[in-house]
Formats: C-alpha cells, sequence, structure tokens
C-alpha cells in the first residue's frame, strides 16, 4: 500500500515558506500606503458614496488575498524557477505556507488594514494561487 504522506515529504517546504515570507512583506508594505489612501478617501468622501464604500471594503479583502497568491507565485516563477518544478501538489502547498506567515504576521506589532489572516483574505489567496496557476494544473 502506497504512503499518501510520501508526497508531503518531497515538497520544497522551506522555498515555499521563503516565497510566502516575501509575497506577505510586500503585500504588507502595499497593506500600509493602501491604509494611508483610504485614510484620505473616507476623509475627503461624502455621504451619498458610503454606500458605494462599503461594497468595496467588503471585497477589498479577497482582492487582496488574490493579489497575494498572485504575487507569490509570481515570486516563486521568476526567482525559484530552476529550483522548484511547479505542479499541483506545489500550488496547494503554496496555500497553508502563506496562511502560516500570515498567522505568525498576526503576533507583529505591524498595523494592518487588510493582510490580517481571515477567512476572505485565504479565499482570496486561493483563487489567485490556482486562477494564475491554472497552466501549471498537472494530473494527479
Amino acid at each position: 500500500m502506497r504512503n499518501p504522506f510520501s508526497r508531503l515529504k518531497s515538497l520544497p517546504w522551506v522555498i515555499l515558506l521563503q516565497v510566502a515570507l516575501a509575497a506577505v512583506a510586500i503585500a504588507t508594505l502595499a497593506d500600509l500606503l493602501l491604509a494611508q489612501a483610504l485614510a484620505l478617501l473616507l476623509a475627503n468622501v461624502g455621504s451619498g458614496l458610503m454606500p458605494l464604500l462599503r461594497l468595496v471594503f467588503m471585497v477589498l479583502p479577497i482582492a487582496a488575498g488574490f493579489a497575494i497568491g498572485f504575487l507569490a507565485l509570481t515570486v516563486l516563477e521568476r526567482w525559484f524557477n530552476r529550483q522548484v518544478y511547479i505542479d499541483t501538489g506545489v500550488l496547494w502547498a503554496l496555500v497553508p505556507c502563506i496562511a502560516l506567515v500570515l498567522f505568525i504576521k498576526g503576533f507583529l506589532p505591524i498595523p494592518a488594514a487588510l493582510v490580517t489572516m481571515s477567512y476572505p483574505l485565504i479565499v482570496g489567496v486561493l483563487l489567485g494561487i490556482f486562477v494564475i496557476g491554472k497552466r501549471y494544473w498537472r494530473r494527479w
């Protein structure tokens, strides 16, 4: 009988954690800039646009997660293309690596508006990784 965990042992976990750390660090910097821009926008917006801004704020965590997934896959393709053969298993392993880095980031005293561990953000990460990484889907 084949061991189902043998594939987990052969995944490049250290490289995937480095990719997740780089993607979350870049996204955190962008999050800080976006938080400043949103604060300026909210200070100058009229009351007529508030319902529209509520809809935008509902979609922003999913969009931020999509951007983190896209950024992580781009970093993996550009920096570690020679070391890692990207397939479905690597794409799936990238998701918990990003979630772990986001979880650890939550304990650091870094202010965050969107890049925090949440369900909509993880859904956006899944969408970002698997929509952009569609060309890497292989058979199991």
